[in-house]
């Protein structure tokens, strides 16, 4: 979900681990030039669905760390993708707590119908994201650094 911390602890994770770090949604910023908002504007949240799903199955397999959009679970082919190539990871907020985090909902280029709440928002991905995961970590009382060491000692042990 927006606000869950994938950006940050994907940055630290990877300089950590000394890899390579990829945003999707940056990734995508940058090859169409413009923000995820304004695609989202001029194409709707379907089309934006697609294009994430595209930049994730353009990624060439290697050692990197990525943090996807929260709309990544929505491409069937991207998680597999991942899902062969990769350990998911999802880190788990509760609603109350990324409410807090989240004040720009309506302009953050988040991937979803246009009237649908951040509620139903959450409640739609959830399935999702726990039907992909490899690990699930809670990501409410934890710093970024935390959360760096609990993934760091999930994959040690696998």
């Amino acid at each position: 979900m927006p606000g869950a911390g994938k950006s940050t602890v994907g940055i630290l994770l990877a300089k950590e681990l000394g890899l390579d770090f990829v945003d999707t949604d940056v990734l995508i910023q940058v090859q169409k030039k413009q923000t995820l908002q304004q695609i989202l504007e001029k194409h709707g949240y379907k089309q934006l669905r697609v294009i994430e799903e595209q930049a994730i199955l353009g990624l060439a397999q290697g050692d990197r760390v990525v943090a996807t959009g929260g709309s990544a679970v929505y491409g069937e082919r991207a998680m597999n993708f991942l899902g062969t190539a990769a350990t998911i990871v999802f880190i788990d907020v509760n609603l109350d707590v990324l409410r807090k985090r989240i004040h720009n909902y309506d302009s953050r280029g988040v991937a979803r119908r246009p009237e649908q709440s951040f509620e139903d928002l959450f409640e739609e991905r959830m399935g999702l994201y726990l039907k992909y995961a490899d690990i699930i970590l809670s990501g409410e009382h934890k710093t970024p650094s935390e959360i760096v060491d609990a993934i760091r000692g999930e994959l040690a042990s696998k």
